[in-house]
């Protein structure tokens, strides 16, 4: 085999955690290639949180503009310009790719286009070229699921979203889960008729209640048809749109656009696992131990695909502590799947970190957790006529009343939590928080002001 096919490290997708693994790895001076058949940055970067979070902000701007008149301003009439949002999000995005692509030209890294399938023992083959390495790791992220019913091809995914050049005016959104509540919320925040349906009770089901609670109750505020419950039986094509039948007889629209927000699959089909003899869960998902290891030598797995917060600054900070044990001389290095913070881009934003009430319960029995929580309307809405609810819930446990769990619904709630997940990450307690002064008038004092707990 030619020297130049062989490599310390292999990286199967070109996603965020792939680039974090291969980036920290050169840096190390390893030789580093990184196969990936579409453009450099992954679902994150061209087809997720970074194009969504572009179109986040927007809707933010459309809201602002509306409650504007309640603060004295002169109204400021008119429709976001649709397709002109769209082409300025996709320059922004092209700019990204073109970095990594220089970027990863800086650091040395061998892009190779196309699909990667191992074909044996540290062998992965591109096309007709076979490269070898000591190391491989699998990052291939995942990719919009969508059920087998009936006209299933009359909706489209998340992808398909960002493919829309149009804005629809009747849109239905199936799924109340993260994709599904962001796009349901910035399709309305534009002036688009949305219809948000769930299987589940609930919106965001494994989320805190009290975050559950008070999305639900600021997307009806929005203007958000809420369909819980529905099981979709079947979509149909009419003349005048798409028509929706639920399983129990009922029927939903027609709509423009049916978008199907349900979940994503990991990219761990054709791709050689089972023939190299790693283990493949009947879901797709590759097991791994603590330290990414796959069931096989040499195979290392990151991301989506291992079940484990299908989040990007996981994957980052797993494919980051890999390179450190591999190349790095850390051999302790890992990744510890606990107190991960997440926020859901919704109007306003959810955010949370450690354990709900629930799961607080569960592991340490009722009599051990203590409440503290607080539901109001924050100045930002003083002087309007309408206004979306803040609510935030620290979850104590113990004597000492360690802060396992904060939640946070509102505005500013991607922003504050960070800092507050440092805490809870720290084990710090809620006399921690009491002996932090606050900052006012801001929302986030709250959370170092909360007095009682809840009885």
């Amino acid at each position: 085999m030619s020297t130049h096919n062989n490599f310390d490290l292999i990286v199967l997708g070109g996603g965020s955690g792939g680039l974090a693994v291969a980036e920290r790895a050169a840096g190390y001076g390893k030789k580093v290639a990184i196969v990936e058949p579409a453009k450099l940055g992954g679902a994150c970067v061209n087809l997720g949180c970074v194009p969504k979070k572009v179109m986040w902000y927007a809707a933010n701007l459309a809201h602002d503009r509306v409650d504007a008149a309640n603060w004295g301003f002169q109204p400021a009439p008119g429709k976001i310009n649709f397709p002109e949002m769209v082409q300025k999000r996709r320059s922004f995005i092209s700019d990204i790719n073109e970095f990594w692509d220089g970027y990863a030209k800086e650091l040395g890294l061998t892009v190779i286009k196309g699909y990667g399938r191992l074909v044996g023992e540290q062998k992965v083959k591109v096309d007709e070229q076979t490269y070898h390495a000591e190391h491989i790791v699998i990052a291939t992220g995942g990719r919009p699921m969508v059920p087998p019913v009936e006209g299933a091809d009359l909706g489209i995914t998340s992808d398909g979203f960002f493919a829309l050049d149009e804005q629809p005016e009747r849109v239905a959104v199936i799924g109340g889960g993260y994709i599904g509540v962001e796009l349901a919320g910035v399709l309305r925040s534009f002036g688009s008729n949305v219809t948000l349906l769930d299987m589940m009770d609930s919106v965001i089901a494994p989320f805190d209640p009290i975050l559950r609670e008070t999305a639900t109750e600021n997307l009806e505020a929005m203007g958000i048809e809420l369909k819980m419950s529905f099981a979709v039986d079947r979509l149909e094509e009419t003349t005048d749109g798409t028509v929706i039948h639920g399983k129990d007889g009922q029927k939903l629209g027609p709509y423009d656009q049916v978008i199907w927000a349900v979940g994503r699959r990991p990219n761990t089909d054709n791709i050689g696992l089972e023939d190299a003899g790693v283990k493949v869960q009947d879901n797709g998902f590759v097991p791994t131990d603590e330290y990414q290891n796959t069931n096989i030598k040499g195979v290392y797995a990151i991301g989506d695909i291992t079940g484990r917060y299908p989040l990007t600054p996981v994957a980052i900070a797993a494919g980051r502590r890999l390179a450190d044990r591999l190349f790095g001389g850390q051999s302790n290095a890992k990744l510890e799947y606990a107190a991960i913070p997440t926020v859901v881009f919704a109007h306003p934003p959810l955010g949370t970190v450690g354990l709900t009430e629930p799961e607080a319960i569960e592991q340490f029995g009722q009599d051990a957790v203590i409440i503290y929580e607080t539901r109001f309307t924050p100045m930002r809405y003083a002087l309007s006529d309408h206004g979306y609810k803040t609510a935030m819930k620290l979850v104590c446990v113990g004597k000492e009343e360690r802060v396992a769990g904060l939640h946070i619904a509102g505005d500013g709630a991607d922003e504050m939590l960070q800092g507050f997940a440092v805490a809870v990450k720290a084990g710090l307690t809620k006399a921690d928080f009491d002996n932090t002064v606050a900052l006012h008038p801001t929302s986030s004092e709250e959370l170092v002001t909360l007095k009682q707990p809840r009885e």
